[in-house]
């Protein structure tokens, strides 16, 4: 495997965990969220 393709592929898992975190800090989502799983009972 190309190292600059591992570098790619490493880069876009810590952007998306970037994005998942900036998700659970914002606590309107972490309401909507709890009332989706809520809804599911």
């Amino acid at each position: 495997m190309n190292k600059a393709y591992k570098i790619l592929i490493y880069a876009g898992a810590v952007g998306v965990l970037l994005a998942v975190f900036t998700l659970y800090t914002r606590p309107e989502f972490l309401f909507t969220l709890a009332n989706q799983v809520w809804a599911c009972f």
